[in-house]
């Protein structure tokens, strides 16, 4: 009889053991599984650059403008925005040199050039064709004057643009880089993407102001217009941001941080 009894002790002292274990390791899973979650939680937003840098014929270098990239990335980057950095022919981001002297110095740029781990970002970007839209929350194009040239026309941008716009995520441009929904179609495939929204963009009097109407390759503020967008603007290098439905745009450079803004609240 005493050996049944010590038997059943043995099997309850396992069983409980077992059972501990198990509870254990549930609850370990369990934690894991809410990291996880939390991790995949976490917003993700594309930055297309441009790779031109070439200021048509005047033997002048242009690119991305610094203060348009470097608000963005760090309005959203503060508030744990995972950001992944793209150009049409990945490598090394060509950055404009106007926006790089201490006449367009700003805080953020400032920042940017103390940032080695943003710099080597911008040195090593990710090519634009190897980018799947379904892997991020929205897009975003900084200006500069180089998008005039390869992002206007570019394929795979036009592509991607139309496949964020059908899932109906956030596309921000800020400046010249509206320039990359010249050829944009809406989701029927026909209609400009632009026609009868409201959008904004570098305007004709800041290009005149700059004396470059005569080297860009198009007018910003004609071609938006000419493909049925109802263009607004602020004040000529004033701070001039606006939103319609998913699509976000900012006139010039000053009006980075208000796109950031709006960006940021539409991915909530």
């Amino acid at each position: 009889m005493n050996y049944i009894k010590s038997a059943v002790l043995v099997l309850s002292i396992i069983t409980s053991s077992a059972c501990k274990n198990e509870n254990k390791q549930a609850s370990e899973k369990s934690s894991e599984e809410t990291i996880t979650t939390k991790k995949e939680d976490k917003m993700k937003v594309l930055f297309v650059l441009t790779s031109h840098d070439k200021l048509g014929d005047t033997g002048k270098k242009t690119g991305f403008w610094v203060e348009e990239f470097a608000n963005p990335y760090y309005t959203l980057l503060d508030k744990g925005v995972a950001i992944t950095i793209a150009t049409p022919k990945g490598g090394a981001a060509p950055i404009d040199p106007s926006s790089d002297s201490p006449d367009a110095a700003t805080e953020d740029t400032e920042r940017y050039n103390k940032d080695a781990e943003a710099k080597e970002r911008i040195a090593n970007t990710k090519k634009l064709s190897d980018m799947n839209p379904d892997d991020f929350d929205a897009v975003f194009y900084p200006g500069g004057h180089g998008p005039l040239w390869d992002l206007a026309n570019d394929e795979t941008s036009i592509a991607l643009i139309e496949t964020f716009n059908k899932q109906k995520k956030p596309i921000a441009f800020v400046c010249h880089a509206p320039a990359a929904l010249k050829s944009v179609k809406d989701v029927d495939g026909r209609t400009p993407l632009v026609k009868g929204k409201k959008v904004t963009g570098f305007t004709n009097s800041e290009e005149s102001a700059v004396q470059l109407t005569d080297v860009v390759p198009f007018l910003v503020e004609n071609m938006l217009i000419e493909n049925g967008g109802v263009y607004s603007s602020g004040a000529d290098w004033g701070a001039y941001a606006i939103q319609d439905g998913n699509l976000i745009t900012g006139q010039n450079p000053a009006s980075s941080e208000k796109v950031a803004e709006k960006l940021l609240e539409a991915l909530k």
